[in-house]
C-alpha cells in the first residue's frame, strides 16, 4: 500500500442514536461500555485489552479479537476531551513501527433531549482512498453496534 499524505481524505457519519448525549460519550470514553460495541460484527474487544489515558497527548488502544481469536490492534492519541460533547483522537496503522498517525477523528455530539446526533469526522493523512474507504465502512458496522448497545 501506498501511504500519502493527503489530509483531503476525509468523510462524516452522522447518526442519531437513542441515548443522552453523556451516556454516548461514556460509551466512548469508559472502556466497560468501549468494550460492548467497538469492533465488527463478530468480533469481540475485551476490556482487558482496553486502554483510556483521557487526557489530551494520552494514549488509547483496544485489541479487537476475531471469531478465530486473531487479534488485530488499534490505537492512537487523544488530541481533545471536551465532554460530552467532542473526542479528538488520532489512529494509526498497527504495521507501521514509525507511529505515524494514520488519521485523525472527530466526534461530535449534539444534545437531542434523550437522543444524541452523533456526528464522525476522519480526515485521513497516511493513508490512500481504498484504506479510507475500508476504514468508513468499519465505522458504519461500529456505529450500528453502538446504536444497539444504547437502545
Amino acid at each position: 500500500m501506498t501511504m500519502t499524505n493527503t489530509p483531503d481524505l476525509e468523510y462524516t457519519v452522522t447518526r442519531v442514536l437513542d441515548a443522552p448525549r453523556e451516556t454516548v460519550f461514556k460509551a466512548w470514553t469508559e472502556p466497560e461500555r468501549f468494550s460492548q460495541w467497538f469492533g465488527p460484527r463478530g468480533f469481540t474487544t475485551p476490556v482487558s485489552l482496553i486502554t483510556m489515558d483521557l487526557r489530551p497527548g494520552g494514549e488509547w488502544s483496544a485489541c479487537l479479537v476475531s471469531p478465530e481469536g486473531a487479534k488485530a490492534p488499534l490505537g492512537g492519541v487523544y488530541r481533545e476531551i471536551a465532554g460530552p460533547e467532542r473526542l479528538v483522537f488520532t489512529t494509526g496503522v498497527p504495521d507501521n513501527q514509525e507511529g505515524a498517525v494514520a488519521s485523525v477523528a472527530t466526534v461530535t455530539l449534539t444534545d437531542l433531549g434523550d437522543r444524541t446526533e452523533m456526528n464522525f469526522t476522519q480526515e485521513g493523512y497516511n493513508t490512500d482512498a481504498a484504506h479510507a474507504e475500508a476504514a468508513k465502512a468499519g465505522w458504519v458496522q461500529f456505529f450500528d453496534r453502538l446504536a444497539e448497545h444504547l437502545a
